[in-house]
Order: C-alpha cells, then sequence, then structure tokens
C-alpha cells in the first residue's frame, strides 16, 4: 500500500512553468512505477508521462513531449513533473499514480494503475 499526495498546482501564464510533486509514503518507493495523469472538465482521464522503477526509462505523451520531464527523487520518496512552456489546452486536474505489476513496457493505460494521489489543479490562462 502506498499514499501519494501531489502539490504544486497552480495558476500560470501561457508560456511558463511549474514544477509538480508527488511524495509517497508506505511501500518502498522502488517497488512502484510512478505517472502522471490529467483530466480536464469533460474529458476522460489521459496519460502524461511515466517513469520506471529505477528512473532509467521514460514516456510521453505526444502533446507533452519536449515540454514536460518526469523524475524521481528516490531519498524523498517523490516524483516530479517539470512543465515548461505551458499552454491553455495543459489546464486540468493532475494525477499522480502507481503501480507494482511488471509490464513490458511503461504503461499508459489508468486501469494498470493501482494506486492514486487526490490531484492538483493546473490552469494555464492565454
Amino acid at each position: 500500500q502506498v499514499q501519494l499526495v501531489e502539490s504544486g498546482g497552480g495558476l500560470v501564464q501561457a508560456g511558463g512553468s511549474l514544477r509538480l510533486s508527488c511524495a509517497a509514503s508506505g511501500r518502498r518507493f522502488s517497488s512502484y512505477t510512478m505517472g502522471w495523469f490529467r483530466q480536464a472538465p469533460g474529458k476522460e482521464r489521459e496519460f502524461v508521462a511515466a517513469i520506471n522503477r529505477s528512473g532509467s526509462t521514460t514516456d510521453y505523451t505526444d502533446s507533452v513531449e519536449g515540454r514536460f520531464t518526469i523524475s524521481t527523487d528516490s531519498a524523498k520518496n517523490t516524483v516530479y513533473l517539470q512543465m515548461n512552456s505551458l499552454k491553455p489546452e495543459d489546464s486540468a486536474v493532475y494525477y499522480c499514480a502507481a503501480y507494482t505489476r511488471i509490464y513490458y513496457n511503461l504503461s499508459r493505460y489508468a486501469r494498470n494503475y493501482e494506486y492514486w494521489g487526490q490531484g492538483t489543479q493546473v490552469t494555464v490562462s492565454s
């Protein structure tokens, strides 16, 4: 069992940056693959980024590739999402998630993630 708590959301102008943090507590952090998802009003939850247990492999959805960076700090049991060059369409509630199972590739499917945070709002104004 792991508990996930996100922070760092807020209001930013287009072109600006935010860094989201997700602090994990409970089971050993290195046991989890971590991901970020987002959900805008009236839309389905969508995959944003994922990182493997060792932090050596990452995956991004096309719309954020080159602008967002996912990373981990094992000493702090924290995963980050650095978001640069933000666009209004990036506005959403951002969720941190984790899973323990082993898949061939990093999973982009929300159904595979066993644990979820409560979400943090990101609003990008034009």
